[in-house]
């Protein structure tokens, strides 16, 4: 701003008051200019070059890079000499005389003064009582002004904190619904005599339109998002997530989380959401390039990871987002979402056989059968006393939940088909045949065994969605949690019970329909095994996961894993391979860490230990484990929030308001460690722009 270029391009006077005084903090712009000169005298020639002790000797003179000549400060700001206002001297060899000549001059003294004395107010002004009692009462309106603020603030981020829309359907004195926000202002002048003084009597400020709602949610947008700024600074490593939806407007948004360590813990926070220009990976990638870029555009190798879904879009090897992304950030690595992966390994597995898909049609059917008639719902209210869960053929757990509900109440499934058969309140013909076919389903052998192989499988695949879905969760973890779950698989392989049937079936008939349900139920068991490692394989950077698996330390000590560390030291090729070989080996050969289990729990020992420097490259891969996403389900969850926040009634929601909402419930705990939040909010909305009202102090 006290450039030369700049005030030759945006004169003093045209300058707003803020931006003089900072131009007159600043100071003249002293650039060591290239400038040489040949000189030549009656017996010889040479070059002179500008000499910096020229600004020490002239404490006006400052300098323009661009047009390589010398100017005087003074005179650029108020007017003077052409020469050294617009034109420049770049005579280096007289620049001495002329320096001298033009610092003697009228002007020139004159400027100085008006320089010197910019901003300070008069002696006698300064000892004035009226101006100090002026500034009293102005210093006595702001603090007033900042309490009502305040808690117009407060008002917004608990609308914000529990999405409930702010506006109402009319906004005005004199309406029966003037929206949450308004309700909670109008409480709050109940309880607050100066916020109830400020109500009655304001006439420039009152804080309660729909522009003030918006600058205010774009600062608190701003703070949130400046304290997220300084944890990514303050933070080794930085991992990127990214997923898409559609809202209610249908516009795509798209979604960026940011996680990194603070503490040694691992925390996911929101940044914003986007929306691209199209759904191809170029227009994904340079929305979420340009967002990672505000953070790390001096230090691109702190970005580590990036997690996404299994579209082609996102994780196309040669032209997807993680493509495009890995060639300015070489060490952030690619990581398929693990909760899709599951989902996609289960789904996979409830389609292997015709039996299998037989009975999760029936399934879904039975649920539907109940979910699209109120008359059914409470006939089956009134003889289950349980609502069956809605069919989501997409979403694995939700295929759980009516598996574990049909199998502990299907008895009372049963009782209530009969009670729609044979009672009198249902008349429709479609109704009752579809209670008779669902009848004979509930009470069919096959179904019955099917229903009963997957709700003894059910629980342990919950079980990994929910290890899987902790924002706390790492690859060390996963990996144990993933031959954990393969365990139990294969247990059930190995355990699959034939339970004798009833029925007129021959005795070799039902022998050969249970040999033809074992071997279908393995097929699922092999189908889940055999995905499970091909889609989990923790290869290339998830190798490291295996180096700090302590149950294999003793194993370890005997025959190091190479291959493990040769795949960890190609992905991560920062670290120092000579130093951490030997860290990993002390590692391994003591009793101490023997014992402890898991990456965190790693990171926290060498920690509290001060082991930091001895152990320093083992920290930072450990550190690395810890920031590596292995879900995108914060995604998921902020588009939960987005659905709650951009409702069908709130469909025109710009995209600030609409990042900022969210911002304020998905890290409302966040804002709430941030002790100063309202107070800097203040700040920000103060100097924005011009107000006519007075929020900062003299």
């Amino acid at each position: 701003m006290n450039s030369v270029q700049f005030l030759l391009e945006k004169p003093f006077s045209l300058c707003s008051l803020e931006e003089k005084s900072e131009i007159k903090r600043l100071g003249r712009a002293t650039p060591v200019l290239d400038i040489t000169q040949c000189v030549k005298t009656k017996t010889r020639s040479f070059n002179r070059k500008f000499n910096p002790d020229f600004y020490e000797k002239f404490q006006w003179l400052c300098g323009c890079p661009q047009r390589k000549s010398f100017f005087c400060f003074p005179c650029i700001l108020f007017g003077g000499e052409e020469v050294w206002t617009k034109q420049g001297v770049s005579d280096i060899q007289h620049l001495q005389d002329r320096s001298r000549k033009h610092e003697s001059s009228k002007i020139h003294k004159t400027n100085a003064l008006k320089l010197a004395m910019f901003g300070n107010i008069n002696v006698v002004q300064q000892i004035d009582g009226a101006y100090r009692r002026s500034i009293e009462c102005h210093n006595e309106k702001v603090t007033q002004n900042r309490y009502v603020l305040n808690i117009i603030i407060n008002c917004i981020r608990f609308c914000g904190s529990f999405e409930l829309a702010l506006r109402g359907h009319d906004e005005s004195d004199t309406s029966e619904n003037p929206g949450i926000f308004r309700g909670l202002i109008n409480f709050s002048a109940e309880l607050d005599s100066a916020m109830k003084a400020h109500i009655d009597t304001a006439t420039v400020f009152r804080g309660t339109s729909k522009t003030i709602q918006n600058e205010l949610l774009q600062c608190m947008l701003e703070v949130c998002q400046e304290e997220i700024s300084k944890e990514i600074k303050e933070s080794n490593f930085v991992a990127i997530m990214a997923d898409e939806t559609s809202d209610v407007s249908l516009k795509n948004q798209l979604v960026i989380i940011f996680r990194y360590l603070v503490n040694l813990q691992p925390v996911e926070r929101f940044w914003s959401f986007v929306i691209p220009e199209s759904q191809n990976a170029v227009s994904l990638a340079s929305c979420i390039s340009r967002e990672i870029g505000r953070h790390l555009e001096d230090s691109p190798e702190k970005l580590i990871a990036q997690t996404y879904d299994g579209a082609a879009v996102m994780a196309g090897t040669k032209g997807g987002v993680q493509a495009i992304i890995k060639k300015k950030y070489v060490s952030a690595e690619y990581v398929h979402c693990h909760a899709h992966q599951l989902n996609l390994i289960m789904l996979n597995a409830a389609s292997i056989n015709r039996s299998v898909r037989v009975f999760f049609v029936n399934l879904q059917g039975i649920c539907t059968f109940f979910s699209n008639s109120p008359q059914r719902t409470s006939i089956l209210d009134e003889v289950v006393g349980k609502r069956l869960p809605r069919s989501v053929p997409t979403r694995w757990n939700f295929q759980s939940r009516s598996v574990n509900t049909i199998h502990e109440y299907r008895l009372e499934l049963i009782e209530c088909m009969e009670t729609i058969l044979t009672g009198e309140r249902v008349t429709n013909a479609t109704t009752i045949l579809q209670a008779s076919g669902f009848k004979s389903i509930l009470s069919e052998e096959t179904f019955i065994y099917w229903l009963a192989f997957f709700h003894k499988t059910m629980p342990y695949v919950d079980i990994l969605f929910n290890q899987l879905q902790r924002r706390d969760t790492n690859p060390t973890l996963v990996q144990s949690h993933l031959e954990a779950f393969e365990r139990e698989m294969t247990k059930i392989r190995e355990n699959v019970c034939i339970e004798s049937s009833d029925g007129d079936m021959t005795k070799r008939r039902r022998v050969e329909t249970h040999k033809d349900r074992r071997r279908e139920a393995c097929e699922v068991c092999d189908v889940i095994i055999t995905e499970m490692k091909e889609r989990f394989s923790f290869k290339g950077h998830l190798a490291a996961a295996a180096l700090f698996r302590h149950e294999k330390f003793a194993v370890y000590e005997q025959n190091f894993p190479e291959e493990s560390l040769r795949n960890v030291i190609k992905a991560y090729p920062f670290l120092n391979e000579k130093n951490i070989r030997t860290e990993l080996v002390v590692i391994y050969g003591t009793d101490e860490f023997k014992s402890i289990s898991g990456a965190l729990s790693l990171m926290e020992f060498i920690r509290d230990n001060n082991l930091g420097t001895t152990f320093s490259e083992s920290s930072k891969l450990l550190q690395v484990l810890l920031t590596i996403p292995m879900t995108s389900s914060e995604a998921e969850r902020c588009f939960s929030t987005l659905k709650r926040v951009k409702t069908f009634l709130r469909s025109t929601m710009a995209e600030d308001r609409l990042s900022a909402l969210a911002m304020l419930s998905i890290e409302r705990n966040f804002i709430m460690r941030v002790g100063d939040f309202n107070q800097r909010v203040i700040e920000k909305f103060a100097r924005g722009k011009e107000r006519r009202a007075d929020f900062l102090y003299k």
